[in-house]
């Protein structure tokens, strides 16, 4: 390196001051080397989001079952019905043939037709994607904020009762299956209390629109939204508090108290900041996991979602259906992962230097 570059390099060098403290970091490479960044990950996502598809493709193909040979069962067909659907669904066509159309149907927006509601799997999709973002938002939203502040008391008072009771807690649910919680608060709220519906997301007779509407639709949602954010907000939780112990003893919570801030000023301005660095990726990772995670809740619940969706497409067996909708949960996590890498960077000078 030229002494102009040297000179180059150190004047680049910021003041980077963290919650009290302050070390001398390289600033983050300018344009090009954020563009090559964003490139690379970009690149890396597009690369998985086609194996992917390609999977998405091959891995259903092996599943047990002929969606002609059932529908043949329920409509009582002849053999040359069956040859006749076949060539309309192109299942007879060469497997990579049928590859290559699946291919060309993906990237042109088109997933093609359920066999099951001979509806295109697109529009579909769109339909059913509402309520599992809404039963999957509203979860996340009460993890995350439930997990994080809990996370950072229980550390903040290590060894208390307070710390026992919720990581004790968090653990248990962290440890019970999901679909057996389901059950459990189906059997106890909605069956032998009988205070809750049982299933689905609105009752029967309830004009859409009206506040009764909306009343009926939050009552359908409590059961799900209690079994998927009880089993979440504890991964949090422990992520939080492991995260904020590791700050506790950093010299500049100590610089902090000796300028007199008060305790709360110390672990609310300062300590939790920093901590909060490792729980980006698993919140990003989780947000995407929890629409791919929202199967056996819907199923349980018979919440018209995409998880509920697939598991009758399964049934069928519905290809066009399981792929469009194995395309979309692979997709969002792909994205949510790309989005923590981008935000993990702009949020760790660290990160930005290597």
């Amino acid at each position: 390196m030229s002494v102009n570059a040297e000179t180059q390099a150190a004047n680049k060098k910021l003041k980077h001051q963290a919650s009290g403290g302050s070390e001398e970091i390289d600033a983050p490479p300018a344009g090009q080397s954020y563009l090559s960044y964003l490139l690379r990950k970009v690149g890396g996502a597009l690369i998985s989001l086609f194996m992917v598809v390609v999977l998405g493709f091959f891995a259903f193909r092996v599943l047990p079952g002929d969606p002609v040979q059932k529908i043949a069962r329920e409509r009582q067909m002849s053999t040359e019905q069956m040859a006749q659907l076949r060539a309309e669904y192109g299942l007879d066509k060469p497997v990579l043939v049928q590859f290559w159309d699946y291919l060309v149907g993906i990237f042109s927006g088109n997933f093609g037709t359920s066999y099951v509601y001979k509806q295109s799997v697109a529009s579909l999709i769109a339909e059913y994607a509402w309520p599992t973002l809404l039963l999957t938002g509203t979860s996340a939203i009460l993890a995350i904020t439930l997990g994080l502040w809990m996370g950072q008391l229980a550390a903040w008072k290590r060894g208390s009762l307070f710390d026992k009771l919720t990581t004790s807690t968090s653990l248990v649910f962290w440890s019970v299956p999901t679909f057996w919680l389901a059950l459990l608060l189906l059997m106890v709220f909605a069956g032998k209390l009988q205070w809750l519906p049982t299933g689905g997301m609105v009752s029967p007779g309830i004009e859409p629109g009206s506040f009764t509407y909306v009343v009926d639709v939050a009552k359908h949602l409590i059961l799900p939204v209690i079994t998927m954010t009880a089993v979440i907000y504890a991964q949090y939780l422990m992520v939080m508090r492991a995260s904020l112990l590791g700050e506790m003893s950093a010299d500049y919570l100590t610089t902090a108290r000796a300028k007199g801030l008060r305790e709360d000023d110390v672990r609310l301005k300062h300590a939790v900041p920093n901590a909060l660095l490792p729980t980006v990726t698993l919140v990003f990772m989780h947000i995407g996991g929890l629409i791919a995670g929202a199967l056996t809740v819907e199923t349980v619940f018979s919440w018209p979602g995409l998880g509920k969706l697939t598991f009758e497409a399964i049934s069928g067996p519905d290809l066009p259906l399981l792929q469009g909708t194995f395309v979309v949960f692979s997709a969002a996590i792909i994205i949510m992962n790309l989005l923590a890498d981008l935000v993990y960077r702009q949020l760790d000078p660290r990160v930005r230097r290597a």
